[in-house]
């Protein structure tokens, strides 16, 4: 595909300043425009080595109003991103809503670079491209814009501006052994970009060739295309109403007799055989704690259920001997003013766990399928696709080597209303209660609909739901501890089977 390209092409200096001044002045009126629409705008500069994405970047940035965007330049990954899942760093990076992020280089760093550089298995590929395109894919369906410019040069040319940034001191740090050989391995490069553009082109994120000879037409192509690409995002913006009221979902009956009419709560444990086995328990979860950390295996492990379930207990119970510094619990309550801005995953991204650390969930991003659902704050689209959204998110961790386990804590109405009255009598526990635990009790059969949908649609091999007979707390809290112990001896089994 690439070689078919026409890359004589060129532009006049007359038309390149007149052209220059009509764009600089239409994209700082689109930014406005699409900041007051609360519109995140992506925009990731790919191509060859030396084929001027920071020459580009800045050219289009002086149009642009320098509070509304950030620029990252994306070389080789830190110490801290390679201990995470490899798209956690791009995740941290995305733009909040009526702002602007350009990439010089990006999430495509793996499909092209590392895998010429045999950094990532060739069998490994296919799932590269599937997280690749379900990112584009949730970020888009968000709202997002996603622009994608891939610049080409031939191999002549590439050759010729290494040799010129080598001849000075100032830039030949810019020229390394890997992009000579990337020069001497020019057509292999070429076909990786190309598969690369072959997989990844979509409607919702297509990739558009800048022809990077001549830098003066590249730099009017590029800001004419991304001018093209927001006043279309802009218009559709408000075709559809950018502040039409939210669609009421519509509950399906599919799953209303599900999962949990099955659960056997009467199962119980007595004070004695509960404290002789947490402390076996507990004592074994320290050892694991430290061997995960040794063999960095991360494990997200959370926790949902009924108010007053037990959450917070089981919880405790679960930390009490681990190293503080190894873990940390996440409390999920509703979004604040940054999140919202933000694709709804985005703050779970935020706290994905290092490798050989844990991070717990108090609530975790069901809220999308569960609260969110019920109460109206999302559409019915929006909670339907976050299914898939979120085992994708799921799958991704686990491919990256995490244990991620989810517990749904469940107890029946009656032992919920008997809780809610005890703590109401009790000074110390009057905190825990609200108004809107007994407003959402009123809801309940609507709650259980949506849990039982959700147990069935995300649960899976690499990220099981475990649903947890709640109503003896002793018995809830060991199941809980026995779960955990036995999923950490099985990945560290498996990760010392494949040392």
């Amino acid at each position: 595909m690439l070689e078919k390209i026409d890359l004589s092409k060129k532009i006049d200096q007359g038309d390149y300043k007149e052209k220059i001044k009509e764009q600089t002045l239409r994209l700082g009126e689109l930014q406005r425009k699409l900041k007051d629409a609360n519109i995140p705008v992506s925009i990731v500069f790919e191509g060859m080595g030396a084929s001027g994405k920071g020459t580009q970047i800045n050219h289009l940035i002086q149009a642009l109003d320098p509070r509304g965007f950030d620029v990252y330049a994306n070389d080789k990954s830190t110490k801290e991103e390679r201990m995470r899942p490899f798209l956690w760093r791009f995740w941290t990076k995305l733009p909040a809503q009526g702002r602007i992020a350009l990439f010089d280089r990006s999430w495509y760093r793996q499909v092209t670079m590392e895998r010429f550089d045999g950094k990532i298995k060739e069998c490994d590929m296919a799932g590269a491209y599937k997280d690749i395109q379900s990112f584009e894919r949730q970020l888009t369906d968000d709202g997002m814009v996603i622009i994608k410019l891939f610049l080409y040069i031939s191999q002549k040319e590439q050759k010729s501006r290494f040799k010129k940034l080598d001849r000075s001191k100032d830039t030949s740090w810019r020229v390394s052994s890997d992009d000579w050989r990337r020069n001497k391995e020019y057509d292999k490069f070429l076909s990786i970009c190309e598969e690369m553009l072959e997989k990844t082109d979509s409607d919702f994120a297509p990739w558009t060739i800048i022809e990077a000879m001549d830098k003066d037409y590249a730099a009017v192509k590029i800001m004419t295309h991304v001018a093209d690409r927001l006043e279309e995002a802009y218009h559709l913006c408000l075709l559809r109403g950018e502040k039409k009221e939210k669609e009421v979902p519509i509950r399906t009956k599919e799953y209303q007799n599900g999962v949990l009419s099955g659960v056997d709560l009467t199962k119980t444990l007595s004070k004695e055989e509960y404290k002789k086995e947490i402390d076996i328990l507990q004592e074994r979860l320290e050892q694991l704690h430290s061997q995960i950390y040794r063999l960095k295996i991360p494990a997200i492990i959370g926790f949902e259920g009924w108010d007053a379930a037990g959450k917070g207990g089981a919880i405790r119970r679960l930390t009490s001997h681990l190293d503080p510094r190894g873990y940390k619990v996440y409390p999920t309550s509703a979004p604040n003013d940054m999140e919202r801005v933000h694709h709804y995953l985005w703050r779970f991204w935020n706290n994905v766990p290092r490798a050989g650390h844990i991070a717990i969930f108090d609530r975790t991003w069901y809220g999308r399928v569960l609260v969110e659902r019920i109460e109206g704050f999302c559409s019915e689209n929006q909670w339907k696709q976050a299914y898939q959204e979120i085992n994708e998110m799921e799958d991704h961790m686990a491919n990256a080597g995490a244990v991620v386990l989810k517990f749904w804590i469940h107890i029946d109405k009656d032992e919920q209303e008997r809780r809610f009255k005890a703590r109401s009598e009790d000074p110390l526990k009057q905190w825990k209660i609200t108004d809107e635990d007994w407003r959402n009790r009123e809801k309940w059969d609507e709650y259980e609909e949506a849990v039982n949908e959700m147990l069935v649609r995300t649960s899976t091999t690499y990220a099981p739901w475990i649903v947890v007979e709640g109503n003896c707390k002793y018995y809830a809290r060991v199941k809980i501890l026995k779960t955990v112990v036995e999923a950490l001896e099985a990945k560290i089994r498996e990760a010392k089977k494949n040392t």
